[in-house]
């Protein structure tokens, strides 16, 4: 029973309204920002570990760059990038 509550919290995954929210945060912000801002920024807390996997979600999914100096949103809907081919 106690190994089956420790494997339950191990396997917590964020919600889809947090990674939203943070999404949207990182998306309106127009330059490099970094985690603690980030966090300061956003309209409500999240714990540092559920904001790490939606970091780890957000950069494999092609949407952000993590560099040295922090995070910045690098994704472009495909609408966008047509409009700016016409």
């Amino acid at each position: 029973m106690v190994k089956r509550k420790i494997q339950q919290r191990l396997e917590h995954s964020p919600t889809l309204n947090t990674v939203l929210m943070v999404e949207d945060v990182l998306r309106k912000s127009k330059e490099v920002i970094k985690i603690a801002e980030l966090k300061r920024k956003l309209p409500k807390k999240i714990m540092h570990n559920t904001l790490m996997k939606i970091i780890d979600y957000l950069q494999m999914s092609g949407k952000i760059l993590i560099s040295t100096k922090g995070i910045v949103w690098i994704y472009t809907p495909r609408e966008k990038l047509d409009e700016l081919v016409r």
